[in-house]
């Protein structure tokens, strides 16, 4: 019995230190805090008022394989997220839930501008999800889980704030906000129709991942990475569109598939929430491996715990079981995402040297004792 053969349990997955680098603030409420807000900020339109009720209905209506449809289902928890008391709890809770479940850096983000409607400034809404995720961290501590989370400020496809986002994610880089990201419903929307946010923050030296290759195909990606400079692609999934398996079983990759292997660009690739989108027909036939095969950046995300039901956790139960994945593919993974965090590189490499690689030798060493 080695390492490179023992498939891990759900309760090592919990366990083992994991970093999650797609995950969204408005995406990952719990059911019962959703009623709560509906009630105190008299919110009527939520299709069920019972806690359990409510999760199935937001996981069901996820479940329909359009993107489209998929996203209709953040009216509701937006609708709650209106006030800075609001915000706060829904930011703690968030780094709280994730810390519980072994992740121990976490890069979330939302839109501001999709928290308006109370009168909130862009400003106020920046500050209120960073006390709540401050909150968060100091909650898990003391629950005896260590988190570190910042916060990436998406703009929305669909509009046309994506310059005063970049702006505001700039002002706040040394405050709680480690990047940019734009994010909606992909065709008809190219990243292009927001190369002056993308311009500026080349210019300002910061850091920004941009949703792509989801819905659409190898053109969002391209467009993502030559025309917008992307750091990392959000999802990205769509990149095995350039990838031919000949009747050998070797794999033949085309220019932008190089390009993105060859360069380690990051893939924020979120299993079970493409499932949901039709990005992908099963956990078994999901790219991820393939790309994890020809040692593609892939890493691992929830993308919406709420509506996918999901955990990290969860996410790698479904791989070990479709693809035989041990702890050391796990590891990998997460190593991956550490590289791919968007703060300092000595943060990086202290988190990857001094909390992810004891935390996994540690799990991998229980064997002996058993």
């Amino acid at each position: 019995m080695t390492t490179e053969t023992i498939q891990p349990n759900p309760e090592q997955i919990r366990r083992a230190p994991k970093v999650l680098l797609h995950d969204h603030l408005d995406g990952g409420l719990r059911p019962g805090t959703i009623v709560d807000l509906a009630r105190e900020t008299g919110y009527t339109g939520l299709p069920e008022t019972d806690a359990d009720k409510l999760g199935v209905w937001f996981r069901e209506a996820a479940d329909s394989g359009s993107l489209e449809r998929y996203l209709e289902t953040f009216a509701h928890t937006c609708a709650v997220m209106q006030t800075r008391e609001a915000l706060v709890r829904v930011a703690a809770e968030c780094a709280e839930d994730l810390a519980e479940d072994g992740v121990v850096y976490a890069e979330v983000r939302y839109a501001p501008e999709q928290h308006l409607e109370a009168g909130l400034t862009l400003e106020e809404v920046v500050e209120a999800v960073n006390e709540g995720f401050r909150e968060g961290e100091r909650r898990a501590k003391a629950n005896g889980h260590r988190i570190r989370v910042g916060a990436l400020l998406t703009a929305m496809r669909h509009a046309a704030r994506a310059l005063e986002i970049a702006e505001l994610a700039n002002r706040y880089r040394d405050s709680g906000v480690v990047g940019f990201d734009i994010a909606g419903a992909e065709a008809g929307f190219p990243p292009t129709r927001h190369l002056d946010a993308f311009e500026y923050l080349k210019r300002e030296n910061n850091h920004f991942t941009i949703h792509a290759g989801e819905a659409f195909g190898l053109p969002s990606i391209w467009q993502a990475l030559q025309w917008c400079g992307a750091d990392r692609l959000g999802h990205g999934v769509r990149i095995i569109d350039d990838i031919e398996i000949g009747e050998d079983g070797k794999a033949k990759l085309g220019r932008l598939a190089s390009y993105v292997r060859d360069k380690r660009i990051p893939l924020e690739m979120c299993p079970t929430s493409n499932l949901q989108t039709g990005a992908a027909s099963s956990y078994e036939e999901h790219p991820v491996g393939l790309l994890r095969k020809l040692h593609f950046r892939a890493t691992i995300n929830t993308d919406n715990r709420l509506m996918s039901g999901t955990s990290m956790s969860r996410e790698f139960e479904h791989l070990v079981k479709a693809f035989g994945y041990t702890l050391d593919d796990i590891q990998w993974f997460t190593v991956n995402a550490m590289k791919s965090a968007f703060i300092p590189f000595d943060e990086r490499l202290a988190m990857i040297n001094d909390v992810i690689k004891p935390g996994y030798a540690e799990l991998k060493s229980e064997w002996l004792f058993q």
